[in-house]
């Protein structure tokens, strides 16, 4: 047997691990270190002292079940399978598997939708977004050529400000929330428009007129030019934004008067958060692309709608969109589990009803102290607004070095919420309690 020169955990302690990581990458993440063993459903172990997390962060969102769900951890079978994937490391693009089938179907019954049926799975939600405008492009093009239009039109894509669709080549020209991630890097000038959210907005209907006229307008300015429109159902990083089914509907309406798809970005709102298995199922809209990634484990993209208007679209056309992974065949023997738990359990349903117990927290909280404003939420995926960055980000310290309570911020100061989908009424009830602990603290 190869004699093998390996690191092991002898070398490196749980204390040494920023230290080490630091020696070659920038290591200003979490301060705790996760013990992936002793880590449980909503509570994550700092494998240094012990100190146990109650986790509302879920790493940014893409933990659907906790740590070491049971049906993961004590299934001997589903652990040598697993294990015998992780192994091996198949281009999923080329060459396929039985393990890859079993996800594929198992995706498509529990998440898919008959309106859209064209599948594509790639590593990083940007590569999803960035997979589904490729989509949008090439589909305008062929439908500018078959209507005696220039193909070479097509180019830009129509979004929203307070947008974050990821940092890869064409959504850094789409991400708009922090400039400190788009700045230095060349991008496209593509048009934008204002984001008319619920929250936040003294006059909604009067906002959305104003957004779907500056959206009309876009189109008006740049003919055959505009291949799509893209929108996160709630926008996340950009404040937990969210938008009336009016809206959406309206901004459809334009794409199909315009010849643009209509793209929905479900990278966070997806797999089951909202209460459905993706927010637009409750916004009155069937998108023609959508794009996931986070709790799904695989991203990717769904597709229909109007992109089988055009026959040699890219899902007809070989190597038109691909890579050699094509998503991560171990992510999807996990993910096909992780499916089945969320199916069996009907845990889409219990993050309905368990995100109106959640807002019903934040509003007493609301209550009692008047620095809590703009509670909000659509299933699990609820936050608040303080009035201040700079409380927001005291709070969200406090609660961490103080409480023992992760949570996440968004926009300008507002404070999110993003539990995995088995998080319970009293955990819940907990990080209620140790919130108001904070801010009785802080006033």
């Amino acid at each position: 047997m190869t004699m093998l020169r390996s690191v092991t955990t002898a070398d490196i302690t749980a204390d040494s691990v920023h230290e080490t990581i630091a020696r070659h990458m920038l290591a200003d993440g979490f301060e705790l270190v996760l013990d992936l063993s002793a880590s449980q459903g909503c509570e994550l172990v700092d494998a240094r002292d012990g100190t146990r997390y109650l986790d509302l962060f879920t790493f940014f969102a893409s933990s659907a079940l906790g740590m070491n769900h049971p049906a993961l951890t004590e299934d001997a079978d589903f652990l040598l399978e697993l294990a015998n994937v992780a192994v091996n490391k198949p281009s999923n693009s080329d060459i396929y598997t039985v393990p890859m089938a079993r996800f594929v179907e198992t995706f498509a019954r529990v998440l898919g939708d008959p309106a859209l049926p064209h599948l594509f799975f790639v590593d990083g939600g940007g590569l999803a977004v960035e997979n589904a405008l490729k989509v949008a492009f090439d589909w305008k093009s062929r439908w500018n050529e078959a209507h005696g239009l220039d193909p070479v039109l097509g180019t830009k894509v129509l979004h929203l400000e307070n947008a974050f669709h990821g940092r890869t080549g064409y959504t850094m020209s789409l991400t708009n929330t922090d400039p400190n991630k788009v700045a230095r890097f060349p991008k496209f000038t593509w048009p934008r428009i204002p984001a008319p959210s619920i929250n936040g907005t003294a006059d909604v209907a009067a906002a959305e007129k104003a957004a779907l006229a500056a959206a009309r307008n876009a189109f008006e300015e740049n003919p055959a030019d505009i291949a799509s429109f893209i929108i996160e159902p709630i926008q996340g990083e950009g404040g937990d934004n969210h938008f009336r089914p009016e809206f959406l509907q309206g901004m459809q309406a334009l794409c199909c008067e315009f010849d643009a798809l209509f793209i929905v970005d479900e990278v966070q709102t997806g797999v089951g958060l909202t209460g459905t298995a993706w927010a637009y199922q409750q916004l009155g809209v069937t998108p023609d692309v959508v794009a996931f990634g986070k709790k799904a484990q695989v991203c990717g993209i769904m597709a229909g709608g109007r992109v089988d208007e055009v026959p040699q679209n890219v899902f007809a056309v070989s190597s038109r969109i691909n890579s050699t992974w094509g998503g991560n065949l171990t992510d999807m023997v996990r993910a096909r589990r992780i499916f089945e738990v969320i199916e069996a359990d009907g845990l889409m349903e219990r993050a309905g009803s368990l995100g109106a117990h959640l807002v019903d927290g934040l509003q007493a909280l609301a209550a009692k102290h008047d620095v809590v404003s703009d509670v909000r939420g659509r299933g699990l995926m609820c936050a608040f607004t303080l009035p201040t960055a700079e409380l927001r980000n005291t709070v969200i310290t406090r609660l961490r070095e103080d409480e023992r309570v992760l949570v996440l911020g968004c926009g300008t100061s507002s404070l999110r919420f993003r539990p995995a989908l088995i998080v319970s009424a009293d955990e819940l009830d907990r990080a209620m309690a140790a919130i108001d602990r904070v801010l009785s603290a802080l006033a």
